[in-house]
């Protein structure tokens, strides 16, 4: 039997290890009656990683080609349709899906978070595209919603992430235990004075707690610099550890015994590995995380602007703090499994 062409949109190929993690997600995913093709922005780098097909992302004739070419599209996972980072984001990805259903193709929306939405015209387009759709999966209770005021049908179900394997991290062994994962990222509200609060934090519950700080840039073009600065300012034993591997980025929370993160995908991970967390929120999806896992969390726009007051808490939740219990991390990796089964459900 010849086999259905998929094209996977997302933002991949960006170096960004949660959009890596979904795309390894969704490459599990898919039936084996489909050959996956990705829309990616090192194709090459895709290729090698996901053993799939990959054309570039930009390149309109490739793409359109793709298109022709294909039977099915699908959105893999992320916060696609949001207008918060550029409002050029529902566009591009809202016109390649429009493009596929005006085609004739199967399209899905997987493994969804949908918003922030501020622009009439870009809650517009996503209303549109989502309602086309032949299935759609999301992740959180918020695109849920937005879906039920559009008359969309969905599935609603943890993000995928949460059901990735692992794979035992490379160097780690080399780097003294106990180790705690710290997951930053660049934002406008990490101003400068926040940032010299946190490093100064970090710093007082080092030596507190004797502990090998891990910095983990999850986006290296973007994160690392941050990294770099945080290891040249802290006094104690820190390290900057990073893989290309989502599995790898994934299994690393195994090995440490706290994680203090921005990133989404490096709290999900630190939780579905059972490690203790502390949230601080740059965006809704992680202030939804966080309420709906009780995670211990900051928005970066009201961060205390004491450092003792930030380490005591770290503190007491490194050393007093619970995991998610083993039940429910099984059971949501179970239910996160629902994106994988309603693929199969549509795909066969």
């Amino acid at each position: 039997m010849e086999k259905r062409r998929a094209i996977l949109c997302g933002y991949y190929g960006m170096g960004n290890g949660g959009d890596e993690a979904l795309l390894a997600c969704l490459v599990d995913a898919l039936p084996a009656s489909i050959e996956a093709i990705a829309l990616s922005g090192d194709p090459e780098r895709t290729q090698k990683r996901h053993h799939i097909a990959a054309i570039p992302r930009k390149s309109t004739p490739a793409v359109w080609q793709a298109l022709r070419r294909a039977d099915i599209f699908i959105w893999g996972g992320g916060s696609l349709m949001q207008d918060a980072t550029s409002a050029l984001n529902p566009l591009y990805y809202g016109g390649l899906m429009g493009v596929a259903q005006q085609l004739g193709l199967t399209t899905i929306a997987w493994g969804q978070g949908i918003g922030p939405l501020q622009r009439s015209l870009t809650r517009w387009v996503a209303r549109e595209c989502f309602s086309g759709c032949d299935l759609v999966t999301v992740r959180d209770r918020h695109s849920a919603a937005l879906l039920q005021q559009w008359d969309v049908p969905f599935t609603l179900a943890p993000d995928p992430v949460w059901n990735l394997d692992t794979y035992p991290p490379q160097g780690l062994w080399d780097i003294p235990a106990p180790r705690v994962a710290v997951t930053l990222r660049p934002h406008p509200q990490l101003t400068p004075s926040r940032l010299d609060c946190l490093t100064r934090a970090l710093a007082d519950f080092q030596t507190a707690t004797q502990t090998c700080l891990l910095l983990i840039p999850f986006q290296r073009d973007r994160d690392l610099k941050l990294a770099e600065t945080l290891r040249d300012r802290l006094p104690g034993e820190t390290h900057i550890w990073h893989s290309d591997d989502p599995r790898e980025l994934k299994g690393v929370f195994h090995s440490v015994e706290f994680a203090i993160g921005m990133r989404l995908h490096g709290l999900i991970a630190a939780a579905a590995e059972g490690c203790r967390c502390w949230a601080i929120s740059y965006d809704p999806k992680v202030s939804q995380l966080a309420a709906e896992f009780d995670l211990p969390v900051w928005e970066l726009s009201e961060l205390p602007d004491d450092p003792n007051t930030i380490s005591r808490a770290w503190i007491e939740t490194y050393a007093n703090g619970d995991p998610l219990g083993n039940t429910r991390i099984r059971a949501t990796i179970d239910r996160a499994g629902l994106h994988r089964d309603r693929l199969h459900d549509l795909l066969g």
